[in-house]
């Protein structure tokens, strides 16, 4: 049974680390393009900050609802990709001893794992509770432009989302994950 369930949790595990790199893709290429343009930092929430939202057109009070949660989302964010970071340059490190210990490898991969799905996770409910507050045609046009930007082939985000079109090992190797 396991062998039959096995390709769907892969397939699954796929589909979601696809979601995530589009909504984080989403978020860093409207932001480099715009935040280029006017400089928009997070501590002024009189005004959409996120350029995303800003292209989204949320009005002031669809703003106040979404900017508060989006604090707190980047917050966690960052915190759950500065662990993973962690943990693959500590794979990075293994690997690179005379001999490598493969159950501290395999034990940090679990850990990887966790936190990729703990990421997910994150990204649902933000995304579910984003769709609350948006109108169907703002909830239209995010969602088109999570699909436009969520590549698995050559062309698109694989494992450093915003990186062009290099991504794969190679390119998590010379960034350590990050952008």
């Amino acid at each position: 049974m396991w062998k039959q369930t096995k390709p769907a949790l892969v397939l699954l595990s796929i589909a979601l680390n696809v979601a995530f790199a589009g909504v984080w893709l989403a978020y860093a290429a409207v932001s480099r393009v715009e935040l280029q343009e006017k400089r928009c930092e997070p501590g002024d929430s009189a005004s959409v900050w996120c350029p995303l939202h800003r292209q989204l057109n949320v009005s002031a009070d669809q703003w106040k609802e979404i900017e508060p949660r989006l604090r707190a989302f980047r917050a966690s964010a960052d915190e759950i990709c500065r662990q993973i970071s962690v943990l693959r340059r500590g794979i990075i490190d293994q690997l690179a001893t005379p001999n490598p210990d493969l159950d501290v490898i395999k034990a940090k991969q679990g850990k990887i794992l966790a936190g990729q799905c703990k990421m997910q996770g994150l990204v649902i409910d933000q995304l579910m509770a984003e769709k609350k507050v948006l109108t169907a045609e703002q909830q239209q046009r995010l969602f088109e432009m999570l699909r436009s930007g969520t590549g698995c082939d050559r062309g698109g985000p694989m494992l450093v989302p915003g990186r062009g079109h290099e991504g794969g090992i190679g390119q998590v190797l010379r960034t350590g994950g990050k952008d």
